[in-house]
């Protein structure tokens, strides 16, 4: 069972399409071990010097709904793919302000949780703290820069999926399948872009 990491911010699109490549796999069964790991891109854009976004969390961009979703993770892991996508839904197909606290929890109501009574619990405290730990360790032991970030075992690769899977599971496992084969076994391709987007 493959086992790797993959890091979120709910305000990035890409991170969206990754993640729900990932949701749809999952709810369809793939055999992975995935663990979902919060990487603030505000933080990463604080200036050196600046103060950091866990110093106020609940006004940075995108900081809120993340704690949220860690909330989820840690006490209600059967529902976190429900959180995950409901917070990515309110921000890339609603348009919402995630700093919004009604928003966040109108989204996970939505999603049939208390979603006033996470986003107390994301306010508390340890949820930041975590949070914290979790995106230094990830700057600090693999360069992680942005989302999404795929991490197995030592190595880590920034990966845009350009088209979401829109609910077919076959297409969404192959798609991630493709992208760990590439981390775990062709180190040496570095970077691939293509200069032009079809559309």
């Amino acid at each position: 069972m493959p086992c790797f990491s993959v890091t979120w911010d709910y305000l990035c699109p890409f991170a969206r399409t990754a993640h729900e490549h990932l949701a749809t796999a999952l709810r369809a069964g793939a055999d992975w071990d995935v663990h979902f790991r919060f990487f603030s891109l505000a933080q990463a854009h604080v200036p050196q010097g600046g103060a950091p976004v866990w110093d106020q969390p609940l006004t940075s961009p995108g900081v809120l709904a993340g704690l949220a979703g860690l909330v989820v993770r840690e006490r209600d892991p059967e529902h976190f793919l429900d959180a995950h996508m409901a917070l990515f839904g309110a921000r890339h197909d609603q348009a919402l302000d995630l700093r919004d606290r009604e928003v966040v929890a109108r989204a996970l109501d939505a999603a049939g949780l208390d979603g006033a009574g996470i986003v107390e619990d994301a306010a508390g405290g340890w949820a930041a703290q975590r949070a914290q730990a979790e995106h230094e360790e990830s700057v600090q032991r693999w360069d992680v820069f942005g989302v999404p970030t795929f991490i197995s075992g030592d190595k880590a690769v920034f990966v845009r999926l350009m088209n979401r899977p829109e609910g077919d599971a076959k297409l969404a496992e192959t798609s991630i399948e493709r992208v760990l084969d590439l981390v775990d076994n062709f180190a040496d391709l570095n970077e691939y872009k293509f200069t032009k987007i079809p559309r």
